[in-house]
This record gives structure tokens, C-alpha cells and sequence, in this order.
């Protein structure tokens, strides 16, 4: 594979604190380069553990003022924002594409759902309402009163970085909280961009603050960041492994988080199902971005009864897919995000075809490049039974009947997106039921997502939710405040 797209100049990305760019503490940076190429693409601000605490005391200096704009002032700097990101699109998926490789198609994906994020917070300014609560006490007016959680510190991944860099600030920002994000280490100046769009949309100086910093320094920076007394919530999406340090450091300081981790997503294909949309939802959920998504579908739970059917298709799918540069725009499947993801899909490949799985397709790297890769026979003894890939790696497995396929997908510790495909909608909805995910997708795939809708999982998928209304929970306190009227009797 060749990569034709020219290199551009390397850049320089700076923290932004309090309202404006600035240097890491000593002038420390990082430089990144593309995986792919080899070629430099950032000189990175490096921030100190003292950095990310400027960060916060910036974001919980700024809360007045943010929390205080009445919600129509709010609401029209996130739809500049919005604004801002279509004007900016073709930069924005350029600069993910530069950064983590990926092809043009899920970049200019990322920018279309991040700008319908922004869109979506928008209108959310108005919704942090309270309601009157009936009270047996005469003369007694009793509220419950939504007010901003406070400073909320966001921390944000590779894989999606401008949907999951938007998705970690956009609905905080709405309910009136202050953000510091701290960018992922694999695309500081995509998540930078983000920022710098909502600043140049005019939030005040602190509503949002950036840092970044170099991979052996992210242990400390984090802790200090979510171990800061000023800082109200934490929003991660990452590995479990990760999150589960988060969580840690988090329940020693009484803070509440939002955690999206990893995923292991079944979808259940029934004998009854229209295999022919089974096998398109699978291609799209396992495939796309190169597996690299949190939903992806990694399981293939099939009625023995149409296995080979539904792999025959399958196989054929996934062969006819384009893997290429990402620049290229018939490309479907660019490069795996780094030689470590490789390795590790690759090893989960190899240790399946020793313990007896069929490789119907793929199975093969070149360079950062793996092909589409379709296992049959896979059992509980392999590793790829219940490690996520996070790769281009779709795994048959066959069932006999319903209760085996429920029995199946629920045999994980993880529980994030699922699916279940029946030609019985309402049998297929009973099924759903049983499945412990957060998501549950029936007769459509398991990677989906919309701005509206509460999104998160159970299990060592995380906990909380993202999306509108169910993040007005996770960004909001909810008051109890009462006015009193007349006179009141008391027993003492």
C-alpha cells in the first residue's frame, strides 16, 4: 500500500487555558508522527500534573460567568459552533486523517455527527428545567431545581476523536457546566480543533480548556486532573483497564463519572431472519473504521440452521471490500491505528486457527493493512471468544435455538451495543429483552449512534449514560429548594 497524500507542514498545538493558548509548563512537548508514513505531524504542548491543575482552577474560575449567561447565550455559541464545523469540515477530516490514519469516509463521518452533537447540545439549553413538587405541608411551595454540576473534566480517545472529542464537552457546556478535555495522545490537534472552534464561537474565557500531554506522563496528569477538589464530574471513554483506574481515583474523591469502555457486541442472527440484511448489518457493524469502534460487531451468533448460508454471504462481503490509503476515496478499510493494534488482532487470529477455528477470509496483514477477517468455529477456549479485538475480526459463532443464542451473548463481561435480526419483530424485541447491554438494536446493526439518544452500557462496558436528556442526569445536581408562605405550625 502507498500513501499519496502530500504530508503538510508540522504543526504546533498548545494547552489552552483561561482563554488562551499557552505553553506547557518548562516549554515540554511531544512530537507526534503518523504511523502510517513515519512523517512528523505535531510539535505537542506536554502538560505537567501542575498544568492540569491551572487547567481546572481556569475552568472553575469561568463558571460564573458561563453558568450565568441565560440559556439563549449558551445555546447560540454552540450553534456557532456547529456552524464552525461544517464551514471547517474538509480541514477537520483532513487533520483526523493525518493524525490516526483513518479513511476519508469515517472522517468526514466523525465531522458530520460531531457538528449534529453541537447541533443537539444547542437546542438542550432550555432543558435543564425544574418542576413544583406537591408537598403536605400548607403554605409550602416545594422545587426541584437543575443547576450545573460544575468544572467537568473530559477525557477522550483515538478511534472517534472528533465525535467522542464533541460528545466529552458539548452537552456539559449546555447544561452551563465549565469543560478542561484532555486530549487523546493519538490526536491532540484534531481534539485541539475542537476546542478552537468553540472558542472562535465565543465561549468566555474558562467554559473550555485543553490539555495535552506526552503518553508516559498521562498516568499523573489524569490523577491530577480527576483528583482535583474543584472538578464535579469526569466523563471517559477508553479501555476498561483504563477506566477502571479512573473509577478508582474518582471514588476516593466522591466524584462521579461517565464511563463508556469496551465492548463485545453480539448481534444474533434467528432462523428466521432475512439474512441477506443479517449479513449487511454485521459487514457495516464488524468492518467499518476497521473494527475500531466501541459498538463493533465482534460476535456473529447464528442458528445452525442458516450458518452456512450466513457465512457464505458473509465471506463474500467481506472479500469485496476496499482496503487501501486513506486518502483514496474508494478506500472502505485504511490502516490499523498503530503496529501494537496489529500485533494484537493478529495474535488473537493465530491463537483461533491453533485451537481449530476456520479462517473463511483474511487472517493476513500488510504493513499497518489487515484484511476483513471472517472466523467460523470459534468456541469459548480461544482467546477471541471473549477478548475484544478492536480490530477488522468477525467471529461465527453457531447456536441451536433462542435461549442458546441469549445464553451466548450474554456470556461477557462486557455489555455496550447488541443486536438481534428475526423475520418475527416482535419475537426478535422479546429476545432483545434478554440480552444485558445498554443498546439493543433489533433487525439493525450494533454500531449506531444519534445525538438524542442515551447512550452507555453495563457491566465492564462502564456505567452513565451520554446523549440529551440522559446526560441532563450525569451534568446536572438536582435541588431541593422551598418557599414558605403563611404560617407554618411546628410541634416544638
Amino acid at each position: 500500500m502507498t500513501v499519496t497524500e502530500d504530508a503538510p507542514a508540522v504543526r504546533t498545538s498548545e494547552l489552552f487555558i483561561g482563554g488562551r493558548w499557552c505553553a506547557a509548563e518548562h516549554g515540554r512537548t511531544v512530537r507526534t508522527s503518523s504511523e502510517l508514513t513515519g512523517t512528523p505531524v505535531a510539535e505537542v504542548a506536554a502538560a505537567s500534573p501542575a498544568d492540569a491543575r491551572r487547567a481546572v482552577e481556569a475552568a472553575e474560575r469561568g463558571l460564573e460567568t458561563w453558568a450565568g449567561w441565560p440559556p439563549a447565550r449558551r445555546r447560540a455559541v454552540l450553534e456557532r459552533a456547529a456552524a464552525l464545523f461544517a464551514e471547517r469540515a474538509d480541514d477537520l477530516a483532513a487533520l483526523m486523517r493525518q493524525e490516526m490514519g483513518a479513511a476519508r469516509p469515517w472522517c468526514e463521518f466523525n465531522v458530520s455527527v460531531a457538528r449534529g452533537m453541537l447541533a443537539e447540545a444547542a437546542a438542550q439549553a432550555y432543558s435543564a428545567v425544574g418542576e413544583v413538587i406537591p408537598s403536605d405541608v400548607p403554605g409550602l411551595t416545594a422545587l426541584g431545581v437543575r443547576r450545573p454540576a460544575g468544572v467537568v473534566v473530559g477525557i477522550a480517545p483515538w478511534n472517534a476523536p472528533l465525535i467522542l472529542g464533541v460528545r466529552a464537552l458539548a452537552m456539559p457546556l449546555a447544561y452551563g457546566n465549565t469543560v478542561v478535555l484532555k486530549s487523546s495522545e493519538q490526536a491532540p490537534c484534531t481534539q485541539g480543533a475542537i476546542v478552537e472552534v468553540l472558542h472562535d464561537a465565543g465561549a468566555p474565557p474558562g467554559a473550555v480548556n485543553l490539555v495535552s500531554n506526552a503518553p508516559p506522563d498521562a498516568p499523573e496528569v489524569v490523577e491530577a486532573l480527576v483528583a482535583h477538589p474543584a472538578v464535579a464530574r469526569v466523563n471517559f471513554t477508553g479501555s476498561t483497564r483504563v477506566g477502571r483506574v479512573i473509577a478508582e481515583i474518582a471514588g476516593r474523591h466522591l466524584t462521579r463519572t461517565v464511563l463508556e469502555l469496551c465492548g463485545k457486541a453480539p448481534l444474533i442472527v434467528l432462523a428466521d431472519a432475512d439474512v441477506r440484511a443479517a449479513v449487511d448489518a454485521a459487514t457495516f457493524g464488524a468492518f467499518l473504521n476497521q473494527g475500531q469502534v466501541c459498538m463493533s460487531t465482534e460476535r456473529l451468533i447464528v442458528d445452525r440452521s442458516i450458518a452456512d448460508e450466513v457465512a457464505g454471504r458473509l465471506t463474500e462481503r467481506a472479500e469485496s471490500l476496499v482496503v487501501g490509503p486513506p486518502d483514496d476515496p474508494s478506500t472502505q478499510l485504511g490502516p490499523m491505528v498503530n503496529r501494537g493494534a496489529r500485533d494484537r488482532v493478529l495474535a488473537l487470529v493465530d491463537d483461533a486457527r491453533a485451537q481449530g477455528a476456520q479462517v473463511l477470509t483474511g487472517g493476513e496483514a500488510e504493513g499497518l493493512y489487515l484484511r476483513p477477517t471472517v472466523l467460523r468455529d470459534v468456541t469459548p477456549a480461544m482467546r477471541i471468544y471473549a477478548e475484544e479485538s478492536f480490530g477488522p475480526v468477525l467471529s461465527i459463532i453457531e447456536v441451536d435455538g433462542p435461549d442458546e443464542a441469549v445464553e451466548v451473548a450474554n456470556d461477557t463481561e462486557y455489555g455496550l451495543s447488541a443486536a438481534v435480526f428475526g423475520g418475527d419483530a416482535g419475537a426478535a424485541l422479546d429476545l432483545a429483552r434478554r440480552v444485558r447491554s445498554g443498546i439493543c438494536h433489533v433487525n439493525g446493526p450494533t454500531v449506531h449512534d444519534e445525538p438524542r439518544m442515551p447512550f452507555g452500557g453495563v457491566g465492564a462496558s462502564g456505567w452513565g449514560r451520554f446523549g440529551s436528556r440522559a446526560a441532563l442526569e450525569e451534568f446536572t445536581e438536582l435541588r431541593w429548594i422551598t418557599v414558605q408562605t403563611g404560617e407554618r405550625h411546628y410541634p416544638i
